[in-house]
């Protein structure tokens, strides 16, 4: 008796054929349909006529690089990205992040691995906080969210946030005297499985405070509790 199909489609993004087929055979077996692309145009080719539920994107590709086809995806989708690198360390985890990946895993890598960290995604991506907030609005307008319709605005121009920091940032509003420690943050950002750098947490905050924040370095909505964590500090309308 097989898998139970699911109605998600994972695109797979990687230069070496033997990748793409061990990926792609497992998560088939888990009952996922899988698109597979070996270079960044033929991905965004796929991203475009294509409702894709995940992907996992290889950093070295041979036209267009995996930075770049993050980017161009991150900027029209909060489609969750699993980036792969051949480059160990917490700069270029720190770097993926920073360009909208939700989660990084070095080559070589095992495939139980990747699964489980998908099924964390996938399952934040369903289960999250958007339903118990819909819209509020802070600071006389100046800062609107609508978790519903996935839609942020600042100064009512439209903010692309990622699904880490959409998270965040709807703990701390639905929270809003509470001071969240990191490996809380980690635990609703990033899930309970993640194993990785609590820094990973500081970065996705210093990418919100770029968006939302007028001054990112004195910030008026994602403040820090110096030896404690984070809060939200935006006065309700």
């Amino acid at each position: 008796m097989g898998m139970p199909k699911t109605n998600k489609t994972i695109l797979v993004v990687d230069d070496e054929p033997k990748i793409i087929e061990a990926v792609s055979s497992f998560l088939e077996s888990k009952g996922f349909a899988v698109l597979s692309a070996e270079s960044g145009n033929q991905a965004l080719e796929i991203f475009e006529r294509e409702n894709i539920s995940l992907a996992i994107l290889d950093l070295m590709l041979p036209d267009v690089s995996g930075e770049e086809v993050c980017r161009r995806i991150r900027s029209r989708s909060r489609m969750p990205i699993i980036m792969l690198t051949a480059k160990p360390g917490e700069n270029s985890l720190l770097a993926g992040l920073g360009i909208g990946a939700d989660d990084y895993m070095t080559k070589p890598f095992s495939i139980k691995e990747l699964y489980a960290r998908i099924d964390a995604i996938l399952r934040r991506s369903e289960d999250d906080l958007r339903p118990l907030l819909a819209r509020r609005s802070f600071n006389n307008g100046d800062l609107a969210v609508d978790f519903e319709q996935n839609v942020f605005k600042k100064r009512q121009a439209a903010l692309a946030l990622t699904p880490s920091e959409t998270r965040i940032l709807a703990a701390l509003i639905k929270y809003p005297g509470k001071v969240f420690s990191r490996s809380e943050l980690i635990d609703i950002a990033l899930g309970e499985d993640f194993d990785g750098y609590d820094r990973a947490v500081d970065s996705h905050v210093k990418n919100l405070r770029q968006k939302i924040e007028d001054d990112p370095k004195n910030p008026k909505y994602v403040l820090t509790v110096h030896g404690f964590g984070y809060k939200f500090g935006g006065e309700a309308n």
